[in-house]
């Protein structure tokens, strides 16, 4: 919304002073509509630059007279309606819904050379968006909702500190420009609903997070670029030429669908379907001649495997024959358990496709109890083969079977860095969530390796972590399963819902949930020795009691690091990690904090935090809470002071989380916030 002017205090010793910048500002205004008025280069020297650009702003934008801007003292234009000020020059300029008729001219704002942020959003502005090139410190601008016209402002590609530029819902049209790949630090870009035309530009702007061109005119295949390709159907819709296979749509008709995969990297494998009902895991979709294909190549593979289990049934009888007249006692030599082991694991790929037809009739759970039995049959250590099977964690009992968590109707909840998590409900109405691990970025883990770890990562058990309860691995498929957290993510919570932005949390609630994931951060540190590695408000769920709980920790380890460089949300990254994933320790994990603490303070996502000295610091997250925290002002200072010891850049600066975890506990105790009460039930 258009915030309303501030007050202005007259003051009676400056009214000779007031009377000369009010003449100065009618001067001004009179110079600039009429050039046969008074020269206004005489006028303009009587008041400072910033000023001036803002009054020349007005008279060209606000035709309607929505601004009151007016001079009392040399300095109020600071507290004029959207201008915000530090050290006397403007950093910020937000005019959002204002009801602004006019034009963006020329040389207004864009003597503003200390501009930071600039928002015009949700007006009714008009023209050319005027060169805001010499704007050399913007890093935010926001000119969506208007009614520009022309094509794309080339100058702004100059603006390398740019982060985020939403052009969206304008009349903007002809083609997009290559030179936008120089935003090199580009995190958030929205150009939906324009008239944009010709191809998409092969963009690759690795710190893009946000992007979207939905509802122009582009045409042509889009790029298959690392940084185009993490972005979904939805960030290209209704761009009737559009083609390619994030669309789903085939470019050539005689090319064949998958032509634009990168070169060395595999198709994706089929997923499991429960045929006749929308099942957990759903194949992608393809033509009935590709269907017809794949039914073939499937039956020749079977018969091929069919026939190869036979022989190794065949042989492995012969052998065993031989042994038995030999000795009395079952010896297996490492040959003949190699064999064993395929013919094991054949046993379950043919079973896995059974399920996947619902003509299983029976499946094989394999939990400690289950390792216990086999133990008694005194079968040797590799025929406990468990590729194949639902493994429940230690401790846990198997209350689900594969065929009914397969046959579970599923809820896509989002697709994350390493893979996609589902909201499974079996017939039984029992509710998992289960993350379906992304192929491609694991296939660097053995099958050994990320079974020793899942039962690593399954045995933590703390009341602010969501456990661990199964896991399974076959040919070309992982899952995890996780208890479901009905109450949403923290990122929900704290942004609200797409039409509606959540006002901030009060500064006592975010101490509480901020507590809550220091513990389970500190507990994942000490009790286990790994590290998260992927903390952000939309890995933070909120328990049945709105306890904070961490979930998706300790897997990113299992990914090839090159996979996953590109798709960890920048602003989270410690400074350690933009060269290489391989340097993630717990002081990244601390970094991490720092930014989400951050976050929780401001209602801000990360991309939109500005970089300030600590002392600024506290002063943006007051501004962004619009000064609701009277009350307890030094406790939310102290609460922005750890957020800047978390994420300071050198790691050997940072606290550890047990010490971050104490800073917490000291801010809560001095001020007994929780009046007694240990339980919250809901965020205010």
């Amino acid at each position: 919304m258009c915030a309303l002017p501030k007050p202005f205090h007259h003051h009676h010793r400056h009214r000779q002073r007031h009377h000369h910048y009010l003449l100065s500002f009618f001067l001004l205004l009179t110079a600039t509509a009429s050039a046969s008025a008074v020269d206004p280069k005489p006028v303009e020297a009587l008041l400072p630059s910033d000023a001036v650009a803002l009054l020349k702003f007005k008279l060209k934008a606000d035709i309607g007279n929505k601004l009151l801007y007016n001079l009392n003292e040399r300095f109020d234009y600071c507290q004029w309606q959207g201008a915000k000020c530090v050290q006397g020059r403007v950093v910020r300029f937000v005019l959002q819904g204002c009801g602004l008729s006019g034009i963006f001219a020329d040389n207004t704002l864009t003597r503003l050379d200390q501009l930071r942020v600039l928002s015009l959003r949700n007006n009714s502005l008009s023209g050319v968006i005027p060169d805001l090139s010499p704007l050399t410190n913007l890093k935010t601008l926001f000119l969506d909702h208007n009614a520009f016209s022309g094509t794309f402002p080339l100058p702004l590609v100059s603006l390398h500190r740019l982060r985020s530029l939403d052009l969206a819902r304008n009349s903007l049209a002809g083609p997009l420009p290559i030179e936008l790949n120089s935003l090199d630090r580009l995190t958030y870009l929205r150009l939906e609903w324009n008239r944009f035309n010709g191809s998409l530009p092969p963009l690759n702007i690795t710190t893009l997070e946000v992007f979207n061109v939905t509802g122009n005119n582009l045409t042509g295949s889009i790029p298959v670029t690392p940084a185009l390709s993490r972005f979904d159907i939805s960030s290209y819709l209704l761009n009737p030429g559009l083609c390619g296979k994030i669309l789903n749509k085939i470019c050539d008709s005689k090319s064949p669908f998958f032509d634009d995969t990168p070169p060395g990297v595999s198709a994706p494998a089929p997923l499991l379907q429960n045929v006749g009902s929308q099942g957990l895991l759903a194949s992608p979709p393809s033509t009935r001649r590709h269907r017809r294909i794949g039914i073939i190549l499937g039956f020749i593979i079977g018969l091929l495997i069919l026939i190869a289990i036979v022989l190794l049934l065949v042989t492995i009888v012969n052998k065993r024959r031989n042994h038995q007249h030999q000795t009395k006692s079952v010896d297996y030599s490492s040959d003949e358990e190699n064999e064993t082991e395929n013919e094991i694991d054949n046993r379950n790929v043919s079973t896995f496709h059974a399920i996947s037809t619902n003509t299983a009739s029976e499946v094989r759970i394999v939990s400690k109890e289950a390792e216990i039995k086999e133990k008694k049959l005194e079968l040797p250590q590799q025929h406990r083969e468990k590729s194949g099977n639902l493994i429940f964690c230690e401790g846990e009992s198997a209350m689900y079977s594969l065929e009914q968590l397969m046959s579970a109707s599923a809820e896509l909840l989002g697709r994350g860095v390493i893979g996609t998590t589902y909201k499974a409900v079996m017939d039984n109405q029992l509710i998992v969530t289960v993350k379906r691990l992304d192929a491609g970025k694991t296939a660097t883990t053995s099958g050994e390796a990320f079974e020793r770890h899942l039962e690593a990562v399954g045995g933590l058990r703390h009341p602010n972590l969501v456990p661990v309860r199964a896991y399974f691995q076959a040919k070309q498929e992982r899952l995890v399963i996780y208890d479901y957290q009905p109450n949403g993510s923290l990122y929900n919570l704290i942004h609200g819902s797409r039409s509606t932005r959540a006002k901030p949390l009060h500064w006592t609630s975010c101490l509480k949930i901020a507590e809550d994931i220091a513990l389970g951060l500190a507990y994942i540190h000490q009790a286990s020795r790994l590290i998260h590695n992927n903390l952000k408000s939309s890995n933070v769920l909120l328990g049945s009691d709105f306890e904070a709980c961490l979930t998706d920790y300790c897997l990113l380890v299992l990914a090839d690091p090159t996979s996953i460089d590109d798709s960890i949300p920048t602003g989270y990254k410690a400074p350690e990690l933009r060269k290489s994933f391989h340097r993630a320790t717990t002081k990244s994990d601390v970094y991490a904090f720092g930014v989400l603490l951050l976050e929780l303070l401001s209602g801000r996502p990360p991309s939109q935090h500005p970089h300030l000295v600590p002392d600024d610091m506290a002063e943006w997250v007051r501004a962004m809470r619009e000064n609701d925290d009277v009350v307890g002002d030094d406790r939310l200072g102290m609460l922005v002071e750890v957020a800047g010891v978390c994420s300071l850049t050198s790691p050997e600066q940072r606290p550890v989380m047990r010490q971050v975890l104490k800073m917490l506990q000291e801010i809560k105790e001095s001020g007994s916030i929780d009046n007694g009460n240990d339980t919250y039930k809901g965020y205010s």
